[in-house]
């Protein structure tokens, strides 16, 4: 059986936790290089963009808040940063 790369990893997490609307997960890494957190294999710096009817009169910081928990076995493992663009359907 393959690895799951870390976006796939994020990606599915998300999905079930949030059953979005739309979802992009896109792996910044290769712009960190350098940085602190950064590692020669990459998956290190990530950004979200998802909408979901579960952020819906939600303040932003309860939004990254929801996402920071669902994701919290990465971003206290191998994930160092990740940008979160959330929204509820019709926001933007």
């Amino acid at each position: 059986m393959a690895l799951m790369v870390m976006k796939d990893t994020i990606s599915n997490k998300l999905r079930e936790a949030f059953t979005p609307e739309s979802l992009q997960v896109v792996d910044e890494s290769h712009l960190h290089e350098g940085h602190a957190g950064h590692r020669p294999s990459g998956e290190t710096h990530f950004r979200v963009y998802i909408v979901s009817q579960a952020f819906k009169g939600k303040s932003r910081v309860d939004r990254h808040r929801m996402i920071n928990s669902a994701l919290a076995a990465e971003l206290s493992g191998s994930v160092h940063a990740l940008a979160i663009h959330a929204q509820a359907p019709g926001e933007g």
